[in-house]
């Protein structure tokens, strides 16, 4: 009978502790989609300055 209450117990804290495991991963992920959101709209911001900033130093890729 302990047997039972044993597996008993390791069953209901196995899928606690396995609620937490995803519960934690799922947390993360959505902070690295908002952070990847946040990237993604400055990205043309950051092309533009990039490009102000490589055709004075490489006129000639510029064609002029």
């Amino acid at each position: 009978m302990i047997y039972m209450a044993l597996a008993a117990m390791f069953y209901v804290c196995g899928f606690v502790f396995l609620y937490g495991v995803v519960r934690f991963a799922v947390r993360h992920a959505i902070e690295d989609v908002e952070l990847r959101r946040e990237r993604a709209a400055q990205a043309p911001e950051l092309d533009r300055l990039r490009e102000r900033t490589l055709v004075p130093d490489n006129a000639f890729l510029a064609g002029s």
